[in-house]
């Protein structure tokens, strides 16, 4: 749901402004304060264009996760900024950061090419999470996409697939817990959208002026 809270934490990002915001709008630059204030609420027909404005949907795609691959950050080719953005269809409440899945070991509810949502911070502690499927990252760097099960120790885990060999015993440094996935081809049908919404928007501005 939109709301002030994601609001507010939209205008924390670069470049983004209460007067951008309210231009995106198409209402009167006081509006955006009374939404914050509680005074005003906000209009089905203004949650697209603050959400395109302020990019509330927009997650960064940070890297690959291994399903079957081992994923070694140190070596991976992948720009400081990532390998881009995803667009989900739903604003998202949260810090999160995606990864794209690289391997078939977690067939057949992960795909090659799938994209995982996670958050970017471990919420709960590590027995939480036994039984579930994660990203994690050991404390070694590699990165995974596995199911959790508890190790021979409190502070071992064993990292199993559906198609691949268990990794035995391995301590864990980061545990990224999954709050969407996206299908390969769900993520080319948003970017498609995404791209004819920019197309509209670059049309309706009509042509610029030249620099000087």
């Amino acid at each position: 749901m939109l709301d002030a809270r994601l609001i507010e934490r939209g205008l924390q990002k670069p470049g983004k402004t209460k007067g951008g915001l309210a231009q995106a709008m198409g209402v009167r630059p006081g509006a955006v304060s009374e939404i914050l204030s509680g005074i005003r609420q906000i209009k089905a027909s203004e949650i697209a264009p603050i959400m395109d404005y302020l990019e509330l949907n927009s997650v960064p795609i940070m890297g690959r996760v291994g399903a079957g691959a081992s994923i070694e950050p140190e070596y991976e080719q992948v720009p400081p900024e990532g390998l881009g953005d995803v667009e989900l269809p739903f604003p998202i409440a949260e810090e999160t950061i995606a990864f794209e899945v690289s391997g078939d070991s977690m067939l057949p509810k992960y795909e090659n090419g799938d994209i995982i949502v996670v958050y970017r911070e471990q919420r709960h502690p590590l027995s939480s999470f036994y039984g579930e499927e994660a990203a994690v990252r050991l404390k070694t760097g590699e990165r995974y996409l596995k199911t959790i099960e508890r190790g021979k120790s409190p502070t071992l885990v064993n990292l199993t697939s559906f198609n691949a060999k268990p990794i035995n015993g391995v301590k864990l440094e980061w545990i990224g817990e999954i709050c969407v996935t996206l299908p390969r081809g769900q993520i080319e049908r948003l970017r498609g959208k995404a791209a004819a919404r920019s197309r509209k928007a670059t049309k309706a501005q009509g042509p610029q002026p030249p620099e000087k």
